[in-house]
This record gives structure tokens, sequence and C-alpha cells, in this order.
């Protein structure tokens, strides 16, 4: 049995060296990346079992990211093509005053095609927590029903379903996905979310504690874990609120911290944690990936564990 399964599609990502530009950069570093992908690695490295289930082209590329995937411990599902392309993103990493860029080129990737045939059942069946966000929806209408099966199966077999809007401006605009996500939301069990996507997109109101407790009525979340940024994060479940404070860092790359996040709060949930010593084990990831280069949290649990006992601010619990 898998302890947790996620649904969604792998990114090559390109980034010039710190300083340089896109438009005049000749060499690049090469990282594989995902959300879905990235919460896989982040759950098998604080001990999880995890599997990541997607569609790839069988080429070099689509190669390359099952072979980074099982050197982190995770499983992979694949549906093999034997034409299309790996999407890729461009990271022109910026400092202040000027901010990181990202300029996707994923269009008619082999993932954006997925269509819930390509789904293998039986493992998100079998698994304890299925795990999918909101960016493999934006991608296509038959990604969108691949993430729908994905939720409505693992809800039927009573899998724990776990989504995170993880919204994407440049993907689609706050309505057309506001629309989509509202229709996911019935199937969720846990809701991890951004305080600016659950206010911009979701339209939560008030402050965080009131967010997670309108969200969680609204659409029937048994959890709501909510990200807060450079404030750490907070979780909504049987009525308690809990707060985690954010561990400080040097941030060498932001990138992937939310799914490190999110994949070790959930790996923590299977293994019979509390929500707050899960949350705090999340934080600690999320923390420790700020200072790794590129998308994947690469740790153990010991490490995680040391940090989320020792690292994390002080906590608070409220009703």
């Amino acid at each position: 049995m898998t302890d947790i399964v996620t649904v969604g599609e792998a990114l090559l990502r390109l980034s010039p060296s710190q300083g340089d530009r896109l438009v005049t950069a000749s060499e690049f570093d090469a990282y594989v990346g995902g959300a879905e992908a990235n919460a896989a690695v982040a759950a098998a490295g604080v001990g999880a079992e995890a599997a990541w289930l997607s569609r790839l082209p069988d080429s070099p590329l689509g190669r390359r990211v099952v072979r980074e995937l099982h050197a982190h411990g995770v499983r992979t599902g694949v549906s093999w093509t034997e034409s299309g392309r790996l999407g890729t993103y461009y990271l022109e990493r910026g400092t202040d005053p000027r901010g990181s860029e990202v300029h996707y080129d994923r269009a008619g990737s082999t993932a954006s095609a997925m269509t819930p045939d390509d789904l293998p059942g039986a493992v998100v069946r079998d698994a304890d927590t299925c795990f999918v966000t909101g960016i493999t929806p934006a991608l296509s209408e038959n990604a969108q029903e691949t993430t729908a099966a994905a939720l409505q199966t693992a809800s039927e077999a009573g899998t724990t379903t776990a989504f995170d809007p993880n919204y994407r401006s440049k993907l689609w605009s706050a309505d057309a996905a506001r629309e989509v996500y509202e229709s996911l939301l019935p199937y969720v069990d846990v809701l991890i979310v951004a305080r600016r996507d659950a206010a911009d997109v979701l339209n939560a109101p008030g402050k965080p504690v009131s967010m997670a407790n309108s969200l969680a009525a609204e659409h029937g979340c048994e959890t709501v874990v909510m990200t807060l940024g450079d404030r750490g994060a907070l979780v909504l479940n049987d009525g308690e609120v809990h707060e985690v404070a954010a561990v400080e860092t040097e941030t060498v790359d932001p990138i992937g911290s939310g799914d490190a996040l999110a994949g070790a709060f959930l790996a923590a949930r299977v293994r019979g944690d509390a929500v707050d010593e899960a949350l705090s084990l999340g934080v600690a990831a999320a923390g420790i990936k700020r200072t790794i280069t590129g998308d994947l949290l690469i740790t153990n649990p010991d490490e995680v564990e040391h940090l989320a006992e020792e690292g994390v601010g002080d906590g608070r619990t409220t009703r």
C-alpha cells in the first residue's frame, strides 16, 4: 500500500546563473520539478512511501524525470507516449529590487493531454492519501477531467484526498480557476492553500483563522492548512486552529517550498502525527527546501524532524 500518491505534470526547469538574464544567458542549469512531483519527493524525504502518476514522452528528457524521482525514493506510474514533449519553464532569478520571473514553455506537453485512462486506478484506490493541485486542471480539459477522476476515484475508495489550488495566473484567470476548484472541492478532505489564493481565488473573507473556518464550512473539508508566507502556516482541524511560525532561513531558492510543506505534512498525517506536529514538520521541510537549489527537497527524516523539534517557531493553539 502506498502512503501518498500524487498526480500531475513534471517539467524541466532551465535557469541562468544568478544575476544573468534570459536574453543574454549562454548557460542554463537544468532541474526536474513540478508541484506534484515535488510533493512526492518531499513525502519520501521524510520517510513515506510515495508514488507519482503522470504521462511522459518516451524520450531522454522523459526518462530523466523518472530517473530523478526514483533517485529520491519515489515510485512512478507513467503512461508513456511515442511522441510529444516534456514541458519546460525558465526561471530568471532576481534579487531586490528586481524580482524573479517565470516563463512557461509547456503548451502541448504530453501531460497536458493526460486522460483518466492514463491513471492506474488501483494505485489511487490503494493509497492512504491522494494529492493533486490546481495546476494540472489549468493545462487542458483532458487534464481537468483527469484531476477530477483522481479525486473521485480516491474519494470513492476511502482514500484521503488532498488538494492545493496552487493558482498560476499565467495559466488561467482567477474566475476560470475558481469555477473548476469549486467543482473539485466537494471531493477534498484536506485543503492546503496559500492565503493569497484563499483570498484572491476562493474569495474567503477576513483574517487567516476566519478564512480557514469559512473554507472548511463552505466546502466541507475536514482539514484546512493555510500557508502565510514569512509568518509560517496554520491548520484548522476539528474546530481547533494551530499556528506554527516560519523557520528563519537564508533563502537560496524558494521554488518548491510550498510543495515541500504539503508533502511533509501529508506524510506526517499518514504515519499518525497530530495535526500540530504534522504542521511543524511541514514548516520545517519548507524551511530546508529554501536552502536548496532546484525544485526538489533533498533531505532525510532526521534532518527535518530535528528542525521541527528545535528550529520551528513557537506554535499557538486556539479555538
